[in-house]
Parts: structure tokens; C-alpha cells; sequence
């Protein structure tokens, strides 16, 4: 049924995936399974500073940005976020390494301010820095939510919280700090070089470059196409975006 050289739908939507977004999906995946089947618990999951540095239990700071829950609609919920807008975010970044920098930060600032917030589980904050750089990034493009709500992608953060806080009740504190994180970078790569001669504070080092571009020398031939694609970048998205 299958013509010679296609592969099954599933296979093909995976590999289309760019590299950092196809293992965070694919870890967030296993790891909702491996809870649903027992094999893990949520405990075991959790980012606590003295689990992680009193008792050596590293797996902590991987693990608190993959687990969702088990397998249900929440979880489904935060795949398509990821899928949405974290890859949205990596196919418009320079360069796999761009984007894995920026993932570096939001992750080691998360787990920094974590404790002052009292956060075990961080993968909804750092998705919600991902969607508010997205958003900022694409101030022109129109989405709407659940069909009903039309409005330009800058909002999108804010009608998320509107919609936590009539479903639950209170506001989210996730997805506020994943807001200020999200705001820190967009404010130090998009809007500050423009004002300061060019600068990047937050540009990726050379050495993390070369780990992604393999090599130093290859790194310094597309030295002018990435910091051309840093300063244009432009996601191709529908005209009106369904938001679910």
C-alpha cells in the first residue's frame, strides 16, 4: 500500500523533527509510558536542590524538563506545545547550536530560581519560555484560541495564563517565570543589539559552537550566515493559527 521508498506517516512527521526538538518529544513520550506502566514514579522525577546536590542525584536535572504526567490529554497538550513552538523556535535559529544554547540558559536559569519558588517539575515553565521568544518574534502572525478568540501571537502567553486562572483558579507561577526567563533572552538577542552597536551578550561561545558545527574551521565559514539568520528571524506560519 505503501510506494517504494515511503515510510510510515508517524516515521516520516519524526525525522522531520530538528534534532533538540525530537528528543525533548521523544524523552517527554518515554517518560509519560515509563510512569504509566509503573516502571517510574513521579518522585523519582522531580528537581529538589538537596536530592540533587546532598545526594548525588543528577538524573534530577534532566527529569524535571521531561515529565508531564502519564499518559493522558495533558499530556498530549504539552506535546503539541512542544512540537508547535519549540520547533517552530529551532527551524527559524541559526544554527542547532543557536537554539541549544538558548535551551542551555532557559534550563540552568529555571533550575537556579526553582528553589525560590518552591518548583518540582519545570518542563511547562520552560515551555512557556519558548512560546512567549516565539511569540515576541512574530508579532504580525494571527492565532486563534480554541476557535473562539482571535488575536496577534504577543498575546498568546497571556491568554494562556487568562485561561489557567478561570480553569483553576489561581495564576500560574510556571508559566510566569517561564514569561520573565523567556522575556530576559528576547530583550538581550533581539531588542538590546540595536541599541548597542551590534552586541550579543547572549550569543553562544565558539567552543559550543564547534561542538554542534564540528570544527572550528566550519564554524568560521558560516560565522556570517548565522549571525545573518540571528538577526532575521522569520518563521513561515498560516495566516490564522488554531491554538489548542
Amino acid at each position: 500500500m505503501l510506494g517504494a521508498g515511503e515510510g510510515f506517516p508517524l516515521e516520516q512527521w519524526f525525522f522531520e523533527m530538528p534534532l533538540v526538538t525530537r528528543w525533548w518529544t521523544t524523552a517527554t513520550v518515554v517518560t509519560g509510558v515509563l510512569v504509566q506502566c509503573q516502571v517510574l514514579t513521579p518522585f523519582q522525577l522531580f528537581y529538589s536542590f538537596r536530592a540533587v546536590f546532598h545526594k548525588q542525584q543528577y538524573w534530577r536535572l534532566v527529569t524535571t524538563f521531561i515529565y508531564f504526567g502519564p499518559l493522558s490529554l495533558n499530556l498530549l497538550f504539552h506535546i503539541f506545545f512542544i512540537q508547535r513552538y519549540a520547533r517552530m523556535l529551532e527551524e527559524s535559529a541559526a544554527s542547532v547550536a543557536h537554539f541549544s544554547w538558548l535551551m542551555a540558559y532557559a534550563s540552568s536559569t529555571l533550575l537556579a530560581i526553582a528553589p525560590l519558588f518552591n518548583q518540582a517539575f519545570l518542563g511547562t515553565t520552560l515551555s512557556s519560555t519558548l512560546v512567549y521568544i516565539w511569540s515576541r518574534r512574530n508579532p504580525d502572525t494571527r492565532l486563534s484560541f480554541l476557535g473562539v478568540l482571535t488575536f496577534k501571537a504577543p498575546w498568546l502567553p497571556w491568554v494562556l495564563i487568562a485561561f489557567n486562572v478561570v480553569l483553576h483558579g489561581h495564576w500560574p507561577k510556571d508559566e510566569l517565570c517561564g514569561i520573565l526567563v523567556g522575556h530576559v533572552w528576547y530583550f538581550f538577542n533581539d531588542i538590546y543589539p540595536s541599541t548597542h552597536g551590534g552586541r550579543r551578550p547572549f550569543e553562544p561561545p565558539q567552543w559550543w559552537i564547534r561542538l554542534f558545527e564540528r570544527g572550528a574551521l566550519g564554524a568560521h565559514a558560516q560565522g556570517t550566515d548565522i549571525h545573518a539568520a540571528a538577526l532575521n528571524r522569520e518563521v513561515a506560519a498560516p495566516a490564522v493559527a488554531d491554538v489548542r
